[in-house]
Formats: C-alpha cells, structure tokens, sequence
C-alpha cells in the first residue's frame, strides 16, 4: 500500500490545487488518465503542425502517466483484471512510442480510444466499491 501512495503522491499537490481531494486515490486516477488523453490530444496538434519537438515531449509525458497507472495496480487485489490492464497500459505506451518515432496520428487515436473505453469503466465504479485512501 506505500508504494501504491508514493506513485500518487507526485499528484497530490496537483490534486489540491486543483481541488481534488488528495486521499482519493479513484480521483487521483482519473486525474492520471486526464493528464495521458490531454497530452495525446496536444501531440496530434503538434503533429499536425510538425512541431516534432514538442510533440515528442508530450508522448513522452504520456508514457510516463502511463507508467504511472501501471504502478497503481494491485496485482494481488486485482488478479486477472489487473493483470490485463498491466498489459494493456504496457500496449499503449509502446504505441505512443512507435506514434512518436513514425510520426502516426492513427496510433494515437488507437491509445486515445482505448483509454477512453478503460475511463468510461473507472468512471462507472459504483462509490461503495472505490477502495479507501
């Protein structure tokens, strides 16, 4: 559970200014999926304008959110479930990569999509089964 805390904890401040409660680690999370569709909406920008150097940046800040969403599962809670999302987070951060060195908008809209898909579902988790700070 410390390490669950000490990934997040980059984010708390982020969570307070903001005005997130930081002891809510569903909210923490969304916050992290936010941050990786913000970042991937403004490299296809940067795409689209061939600003590569700023777009590199982004995708790689995406990949670091995402990184930290792979941290944030509970293997031993979460079973397959996190186990797939391990792989699937794994899965979209090497397509960010690959959209950053081919230059591909569609691999972004691949990663957009798909995370927006695993959003809706945390979005979806009924308050009396969100886990306590």
């Amino acid at each position: 559970m410390a390490a669950h805390h000490s990934k997040l904890a980059a984010y708390q401040s982020v969570a307070i200014h903001g005005g997130i409660a930081a002891d809510d680690p569903h909210q923490l999370i969304l916050m992290l999926m936010d941050g990786v569709m913000q970042r991937i909406s403004a490299a296809r920008g940067c795409l689209e304008r061939r600003d590569l150097g700023q777009k590199a940046q982004l995708l790689q800040r995406a990949v670091a959110l995402i990184a930290e969403l792979r941290g944030s599962l509970d293997h031993q809670k979460g079973g397959t479930l996190a186990h797939n999302l391990d792989e699937l987070y794994d899965y979209m951060a090497r397509q960010l990569v690959r959209a950053n060195a081919q230059n591909r908008v569609a691999l972004l809209d691949e990663v957009a999509s798909l995370l927006t898909e695993i959003r809706l579902a945390w979005v979806a988790v009924p308050l009396a089964l969100r886990a306590p700070a």
